[in-house]
């Protein structure tokens, strides 16, 4: 069973999917840090977008991605765009849920 989490994570440095990004998408990170922890990515299971809308017109709020890490962890990580608490402003990648 998945566990709520929804904390930041710590893209490492270099590891971003310049592939989705040369797309206008974010670049999922290979690694990143939680807790101390470095995590690096083994598959990306399944992607989705959540949309939200401003002033009547739709836009992509959340890149949302489940991953398997090479330790065998399945985790939902998303990333927000232009957020708007000031917290999630300083962190873009956020760990959802992660299964043990």
């Amino acid at each position: 069973m998945a566990r709520f989490v929804s904390e930041p994570i710590e893209p490492e440095p270099g590891s971003a999917d310049v592939g989705a990004m040369s797309r206008g998408e974010p670049g999922l990170p290979r690694s990143f840090t939680w807790r101390g922890t470095r995590y690096e990515v083994a598959s990306v299971e399944a992607t989705r977008r959540s949309t939200g809308t401003d002033r009547g017109d739709v836009y992509v709020r959340k890149h949302i991605y489940e991953i398997v890490t090479t330790c065998g962890k399945h985790m939902t990580v998303y990333f927000e765009r232009n957020p708007t608490n000031k917290t999630a402003r300083k962190h873009r990648w956020w760990l959802y849920s992660i299964e043990p």
